[in-house]
C-alpha cells in the first residue's frame, strides 16, 4: 500500500502537501448542483443525529463527481464530522480492499488515540485492513464478519459527531472492497455514518451494487445529469469572472456548449484551451473572440493540455511523464527515486501543476497525488516516444522495489504493471503471479483471477516453465471457483507441454491433480479419475508423501461421485489416508478437505462425528487463514443443519460469504438446497422462479452437479404438485446431465417419483418407486439421504402390512432417520405400530408430536394424516376424521382432485358428513375447519363474541332465528362447547388473538 510508510521509508522527503485554500481557489464553480447539494446537506445532518446511510453519485467521467463529493466533505468538516477518503486504484489490476483501507489508515493520521475503541474481538479482523493492528492472529476471514469489523470501527471511531466515509472511483474497486460495502450498505441505516460513493455510469459491478442497494431501499442514488446550456453559459460566465452570460462572446458559449455536451470538466478544459491559443482574449472592454473557435476536441483539449505542462519547464515535463507512467496516481517517494528530483524542485513542481490544474494532492493518502483527469495522462503519452516511455517504466519499477522490497499490499501489482511496460515480460509474469497468489490466499477470488490471468499470458511464451507451472497450480482452482471451467480446461492442453519441460514430478503431479479438481467441480468424473491417474503415474517415478496426500484427497472427491457399489467406502479410505499424511507433514488445505468429506460420509451415521469433523476444519482454516475452505466447512456444517432441522441460516450464511469471495460454485450449489427446501416448504410460486433463474447460470456454467440437483428439485416440484408430465419432463432433463449413477438419481425416485404416486393414491407405485430407490442405493450408495428410504418406504410398508416394530427399531437406530424430513414419517409409522399395540393415547399423541416436526413441509404434513386415517380408524385412536377433513381441504385447496377425493371417500366409509366446499373456507381457523366448521357456522361463531341473541344474529346474517339456533347447536357439538357462555368464551378468545 502507499498509505502511511512513504515517508518513514525517506526520512529527508517532506510531507507534500497544499493548502485547502490553495486547491478551492482553482476549483471549477459548482453549477447546476443544488437539488444534489440540498441532498447531501440532509444526508449530513442525518448522520450526525445517529440516521446514517449510504449515497452513491453516479455520472459520467468529467460530470462533476468529485466536485460535489469535495462540497460534502467541506460541509461535514465545517460541521465538526470525522471524514475518511479512500479511493479505487486505477494502477493496474484491482488490489484487494485498497480504498478501504486507505480511508481507514487516515485515522492513525490524526493523531487521536484509538486503542481505547470498543471493538472486542473484531480488531484483529480488521488486522486485514490496517497494518497496524495485525496480530497475525486473526479470528476469521469471512466478509461478513471483516464487514461488521469495519462497521463497527466506524461507529466507534464518529465518537458521538458524525463521520463520513467517502470512496471515490468506485467502478475501480475490486470485488472484495465491493464485498465490505454490501455488508455496510445494509448496516448503516441508525449508525452516525454516511457512506458516499463516487461511481461512473459505464457498466461495473460497482454500478449493479449502487442499483441493487436503490432497488431494495438500502441506498440514494443520485444521478448527475450533464449540465443544460444555460448552466453551461453561467459556469463560463464563472469562470471568466464576468457576472452574466451575456458578456462573454456569444461564438465562445455556443462552441463550448457544442463540445462539451454539458461536461463541466471539458467546458472547464476547453476554456482554458482556447485562453492558451490566444483565441479567446481579454481587453479592456471584457472578453473577446479573436481566432478560429472550431477545432476537434480532442487534439485541442490535448494541445492545451501539453501547452500548460510546457510552461513547467523540461524538468517539469520530465515529473509529469513519469507520473503519467506510474498511473493516474502516483506515489512522490517513487516518483523522486525515478527522477532523481531534489526536494526543492519537485515540490515547485507539483505547486505549478495544481496551479495548472494538471495534478491535485490524492487525499487521504499522504504523498501520493493524482492526474485530475485521464485525458492529462493520455496527453503525455502522445509525446512520449514507445522507447521513452519504456525506460521511465523500468525506471519506476526499479524505484517501487528499492523502496519497498517486500512488495506488500498493492505495490506488487504495480511493480507488475510497470515491469510490463518496460517489456520485462518475464518479470512482469512473476510478480503478477506473486500478488495472484497472495489475493488467492486472501480468498480475494475476483483479484485472483484477473492477477493471475495477466500472469499466465505473459508467462506461456516465456522460457521458465516454472513460474508457469506456479501460476497455473493458483489459476487452475480460482477459475474453478469463479465458475470459469471452459478457460480452466482450455489450459489443460498446457500440461502436455510442461510434460517435457523438466518440472520436478511432484510439481507436475500437482498440476494434474488440480485440474483434476476443477473436472470434481464441473461434475465431469471420467476427466478428473483420468487426472488423478496421470499424477500417480507421474509420482511413481519419485515417490513425495505430501504430494500424493493431495491427489488422494482430491481423488476421494472423485471417488464418492463416480458410480459404484463401495464409492462411498473407497472414498472415506482415501480421505483417511489424506488426512493423517496432512497432519504428519502440515499440509492445512489437505488436511481441511480430507475432513469435510470424512464428514460428509460419518453424516449417516453420527452427526455428531461429522460435526467435530466439520469444526476440525473450520479451526485448521481459521488458524491458517484459509478463507476457502473456511467457506466450504461453514456450507456443509450448514447443509447439516438444514437436514437435522430444516433450518437454512447457516447455508445463507455460507452463501453470502460465497458471494464475497467470489465462489460461484458454492453461491449456486446452495441455490440449489434453498430451492428444494422451498418445494418440501409448499412454497412452490417462489421455487419455481429461483430454480429457472439458477438453472439459467449453471447450465452457461457447465455446473453439472448444481444442474442436476436443480433439475431434480424441480422435478419434485411438479410430483408434490401431482403433474406426471412435468415432473417427467424435468426427469428427462435430469438423464440428459449424466444423470444415472449420480448422487441424485434416488431423490429423483423417492422425492419425485414416489410422492407422485401418492398425489395420484397409488401407494402401490410409491412402494415400487421406493423399492427402486433401494435397489440404487444398493448399487450406487448416496450421501444424500431424502430419498425415503428412511421414512417414508417405512411408513408405506407398515400400512401395507410387510413391516413390524423390528423393521422400525432398525431404521429408528440409524442418524438419517432423524433428519428432519425423515424423522416426520418414522413418526407417524410409530404411531400407528402404537396403535395396533393398544396404545391408542400413545399414538394420538406421537401423531401430534409428528405434527410439529412436520409443520415446516405442509404437503408432507397433511399426506401424512390422509395415510394413517384409516389404520388409526381400524385400531380405534385418534382422531381420523379430523385428520381427513383437515387433509381434505388442503388438498382441495390446491386442485390434488385425487387426493382431496380420496379423503371424502375415506369420510364416507367412516360415517363423517361430507361438507360441500364454499367460497370463504380459507378464512377459517384450521383447527375450526378440521372440526367440520362450515362457513356460515364461521360466520355465526364470530359474532358470538359480542354476545348477541339469536335474532340479532339473524338480522345481522339475513336469516332465521330458528337457522341461528341451529348453527348454534351444531358449533357447540363440533366444538365441545359444554355450553353457550363457553362458546361465546371460545369466540372472544379468536377475535383477541
Amino acid at each position: 500500500m502507499g498509505t502511511g510508510t512513504c515517508a518513514g521509508d525517506l526520512p529527508h522527503v517532506p510531507k507534500f502537501r497544499l493548502s485547502s485554500a490553495f486547491m478551492r481557489s482553482h476549483a471549477p464553480s459548482l453549477v447546476g448542483r443544488d437539488p444534489q447539494l440540498g441532498l447531501l446537506e440532509r444526508a449530513l445532518s442525518d448522520a450526525r443525529q445517529g440516521r446514517g446511510g449510504v449515497v452513491f453519485l453516479v455520472g459520467e467521467a468529467g460530470v462533476g463527481k468529485s466536485r460535489l463529493a469535495a462540497e460534502a466533505v467541506g460541509g461535514a468538516l465545517g460541521s465538526g464530522m470525522r471524514v475518511l477518503r479512500g479511493r479505487s486504484s486505477t494502477t493496474g489490476p484491482a488490489v484487494p480492499f485498497r480504498p478501504l483501507t486507505e480511508a481507514l489508515m487516515s485515522l492513525f493520521r490524526s493523531g487521536e488515540p484509538l486503542d481505547d475503541l470498543v471493538l472486542g474481538p473484531y480488531r484483529p479482523v480488521l488486522g486485514r485492513l490496517i497494518p497496524d493492528w495485525d496480530t497475525g492472529e486473526r479470528e476469521s476471514s469471512s466478509m461478513v464478519i471483516l464487514g461488521e469489523a469495519v462497521l463497527r470501527l466506524l461507529i466507534a471511531a464518529a465518537r458521538g459527531q458524525g463521520q463520513l466515509l467517502l470512496l471515490e472511483d468506485l467502478h475501480d474497486a475490486d470485488p472484495e472492497t465491493l464485498g465490505v460495502l454490501e455488508y455496510l450498505v445494509d448496516n448503516l441505516e441508525y449508525t452516525p455514518v454516511l457512506l458516499l460513493a463516487t461511481v461512473r455510469t459505464d457498466f461495473s459491478d460497482a454500478l449493479d451494487l449502487a442499483q441493487s442497494a436503490r432497488r431494495r431501499g438500502a441506498a440514494t442514488l443520485v444521478e448527475l445529469p450533464s449540465l443544460t446550456r444555460p448552466q453551461v453559459h453561467d459556469m463560463i460566465a464563472a469562470q471568466l469572472g464576468v457576472s452574466a452570460p451575456d458578456e462573454v462572446p456569444a461564438p465562445v458559449l455556443r462552441r463550448l456548449w457544442e463540445d462539451s455536451a454539458g461536461s463541466p470538466y471539458l467546458v472547464e478544459e476547453l476554456l482554458q484551451s482556447m485562453i492558451g491559443a490566444g483565441a479567446l482574449v481579454q481587453g479592456p472592454d471584457g472578453w473577446r473572440a479573436v481566432g478560429d473557435l472550431r477545432s476537434d476536441v480532442s487534439s485541442t483539449l490535448a494541445r492545451g493540455i501539453l501547452r500548460r505542462i510546457d510552461r513547467l519547464g523540461t524538468q517539469g515535463l520530465t515529473l509529469l511523464s513519469a507520473a503519467a507512467v506510474l498511473g493516474r496516481r502516483f506515489p512522490l517517494t517513487v516518483l523522486q527515486r525515478m527522477t532523481g528530483v531534489d526536494d526543492r524542485a519537485l515540490l515547485s513542481h507539483l505547486h505549478a501543476g495544481v496551479a495548472a490544474r494538471l495534478v491535485l494532492p490524492d487525499e487521504p493518502a499522504p504523498d501520493w497525488y493524482s492526474f485530475r483527469h485521464s485525458l492529462t495522462v493520455e496527453a503525455l503519452f502522445t509525446q512520449m516516444t514507445p522507447g521513452r516511455r519504456a525506460e521511465l517504466a523500468r525506471r519506476g519499477a526499479e524505484a517501487v522495489e528499492e523502496l519497498h522490497p517486500e512488495l506488500a499490499g498493492d505495490w506488487c501489482a504495480l511493480a507488475a504493471g510497470l515491469r510490463c511496460e518496460a517489456g520485462d515480460t518475464d518479470a512482469a509474469g512473476r510478480l503478477f503471479a506473486e500478488a495472484g497468489g497472495r489475493a488467492l490466499t486472501a480468498g480475494a477470488l475476483g483479484s485472483a483471477v484477473t492477477l493471475l490471468s495477466r500472469a499466465e499470458d505473459l508467462l506461456a511464451s516465456g522460457s521458465d516453465p516454472q513460474a508457469r507451472a506456479g501460476v497455473l497450480e493458483h489459476l487452475l482452482p480460482a477459475l474453478a471457483e469463479a465458475g470459469d471451467f471452459a478457460r480452466a480446461f482450455d489450459l489443460a492442453e498446457d500440461l502436455h507441454v510442461l510434460d517435457g519441460s523438466g518440472l520436478s514430478a511432484a510439481r507436475l503431479a500437482i498440476l494434474h491433480t488440480r485440474l483434476a479438481k476443477v473436472a470434481h467441480t464441473a461434475g465431469r468424473w471420467s476427466d478428473g479419475n483420468r487426472q488423478t491417474a496421470r499424477a500417480r503415474e507421474v509420482l511413481a517415478a519419485a515417490p513425495d508423501d505430501a504430494t500424493a496426500a493431495a491427489v488422494d484427497v482430491t481423488a476421494a472427491y472423485l471417488a464418492l461421485d463416480t458410480p459404484g457399489p463401495d464409492r462411498t467406502q473407497h472414498a472415506e479410505k482415501l480421505a483417511r489416508s489424506a488426512a493423517d499424511t496432512a497432519e504428519r507433514y502440515g499440509l492445512p488445505v489437505v488436511a481441511c478437505q480430507a475432513r469435510e468429506l470424512l464428514a460428509t460420509v460419518a453424516r449417516e451415521r453420527d452427526p455428531e462425528e461429522s460435526q467435530a469433523m466439520l469444526e476440525q476444519a473450520l479451526a485448521t482454516a481459521e488458524r491458517h487463514r484459509l478463507p476457502l475452505q473456511r467457506m466450504y466447512a461453514a456450507t456443509r456444517m450448514g447443509g447439516n443443519a438444514w437436514l437435522a432441522e430444516g433450518d437454512t441460516s447457516g447455508l445463507l450464511a455460507a452463501r453470502a460469504e460465497a458471494l464475497r469471495l467470489g465462489s460461484v460454485n458454492i453461491v449456486h450449489t446452495v441455490d440449489g438446497i434453498l430451492v428444494l427446501d422451498g418445494v418440501l416448504r409448499g412454497r412452490y410460486d417462489t421455487a419455481r422462479a429461483a430454480a429457472a433463474e439458477c438453472l439459467a447460470v449453471v447450465r452457461r456454467l457447465r455446473l453439472a452437479p448444481a444442474v442436476r440437483y436443480v433439475l431434480m428439485a424441480q422435478a419434485t416440484l411438479e410430483a408434490h404438485l401431482g403433474d406426471r408430465t412435468a415432473m417427467e419432463a424435468a426427469l428427462a432433463a435430469f438423464a440428459e446431465w449424466d444423470g444415472a449413477g449420480s448422487q441424485e438419481e434416488p431423490l429423483c425416485f423417492g422425492l419425485a417419483r414416489a410422492c407422485c404416486a401418492l398425489m395420484e393414491e397409488d401407494r402401490e407405485l410409491g412402494r415400487a418407486e421406493l423399492r427402486e430407490v433401494l435397489a440404487l442405493e444398493a448399487g450406487n450408495p448416496s450421501t444424500y439421504h431424502l430419498s425415503g428410504t428412511h421414512g417414508l418406504v417405512l411408513l408405506l410398508d407398515l400400512l401395507a402390512g410387510e413391516a413390524d416394530r423390528a423393521r422400525h427399531e432398525e431404521i429408528t437406530a440409524t442418524a438419517v432417520a432423524r433428519m428432519r424430513w425423515n424423522r416426520q414419517f418414522v413418526m407417524l409409522a410409530d404411531a400407528v405400530l402404537l396403535g395396533r399395540e393398544g396404545e391408542g393415547a400413545r399414538a394420538a399423541a406421537t401423531v401430534e408430536a409428528a405434527l410439529a416436526v412436520a409443520e415446516p413441509y405442509p404437503m408432507a404434513q397433511h399426506l401424512g394424516l390422509r395415510l394413517i386415517a384409516d389404520a388409526a380408524h381400524q385400531d380405534g385412536w385418534g382422531d381420523p376424521v379430523g385428520w381427513l377433513r383437515r387433509a381434505e381441504h388442503y388438498f382441495h385447496e390446491r386442485d390434488a382432485a385425487a387426493v382431496a377425493g380420496a379423503c371424502r371417500s375415506g369420510l364416507r366409509r367412516l360415517g363423517a358428513p361430507v361438507h360441500q366446499h364454499r367460497s370463504g373456507t380459507s378464512g377459517i381457523p384450521e383447527h375450526l375447519r378440521a372440526q367440520g366448521v362450515t362457513v356460515r357456522e364461521f360466520e355465526v361463531f364470530r359474532l358470538l363474541a359480542e354476545r348477541l341473541g339469536n335474532k340479532e344474529i339473524a338480522d345481522r346474517l339475513f336469516i332465521s332465528p330458528r337457522t341461528a339456533e341451529k348453527h348454534i347447536a351444531s358449533l357447540m357439538t363440533k366444538t365441545g362447547a359444554v355450553n353457550r357462555a363457553d362458546l361465546c368464551a371460545r369466540s372472544a378468545a379468536l377475535r383477541t388473538a
